[in-house]
């Protein structure tokens, strides 16, 4: 793959992703790896992606007034250190990335079909709220994403909260568990790829304009569309090992 379409592949997977409240790990990995490159640069990279993206999401759906403290901080509280010890673990994940893959599929094919919000969503206990996200951090530092392809699902299939509403959850629920992977890579002393600058510059541009019209000009209709395509990818990668 030449540099001028990796760059325009992770500037698709930033705006589709962002454009629902993610920040598009699970593509930047597989752009990555489909180029050639190798798992020590992979990683960091797609890492520097998700949090500039993920922090865009969190600006742009918080400034179009989507964002709920109350509704966060249950989620976050335990979903940091439940992903460090779930990336700590060494386990046969084969298996379990293809369970995880084939639920990320079905609940796809719920939102693909089911295009409108629910009618009168309600809000988790926090003390709920704050299991589920210590299984999800967990999740999501065994499969090595930012946790939030996981947490949209759960939010929108348990009417928890409407469609703009989860996004504005998902994308600083990805913000700091990717904070926390990047932080975790930094302290190896290893040097961050030389061309994450450049596909940074990209996926800036790209997810700051999925993020606004996300938060602020598609319709509920248009998101949960786009949500069920960004979860089927994710879901095909983990199932089928792409």
């Amino acid at each position: 793959m030449t540099a001028a379409l990796i760059a325009a592949a992770i500037g698709v997977v930033a705006f589709l992703y962002s454009a629902v409240g993610h920040a598009g790990a699970s593509g930047y990995i597989a752009v990555l790896t489909l180029a050639g490159l190798s798992a020590s640069v992979v990683r960091p990279t797609a890492l520097v992606l998700n949090v500039l993206v993920a922090a865009l999401g969190t600006w742009q759906f918080f400034r179009a007034g989507h964002f709920r403290w109350s509704l966060f901080w249950p989620f976050a509280l335990l979903s940091v250190p439940a992903a460090y010890l779930g990336g700590s673990i060494d386990v046969p994940t084969d298996l379990f990335k293809r369970i995880v893959g084939a639920v990320l599929l079905l609940s796809a094919a719920r939102f693909l079909t089911q295009l409108r919000d629910p009618v009168a969503p309600r809000a988790p206990s926090w003390t709920i709220a704050v299991g589920v996200g210590a299984l999800l951090g967990f999740l999501a530092g065994l499969t090595g994403t930012g946790g939030g392809i996981f947490l949209t699902p759960v939010m929108l299939l348990a009417h928890w909260a409407g469609t703009k509403e989860t996004a504005a959850v998902s994308a600083p629920f990805i913000l700091v568990n990717s904070i926390a992977g990047l932080a975790g890579f930094l302290q190896t002393g290893q040097p961050l790829p030389s061309f994450a600058p450049a596909l940074a510059v990209v996926a800036v541009a790209a997810g700051g304009l999925g993020s606004y019209l996300g938060s602020r000009r598609f319709p509920v209709r248009t998101i949960r569309l786009l949500l069920g395509l960004v979860v089927t990818f994710a879901g095909a990668k983990l199932a089928f090992g792409w």
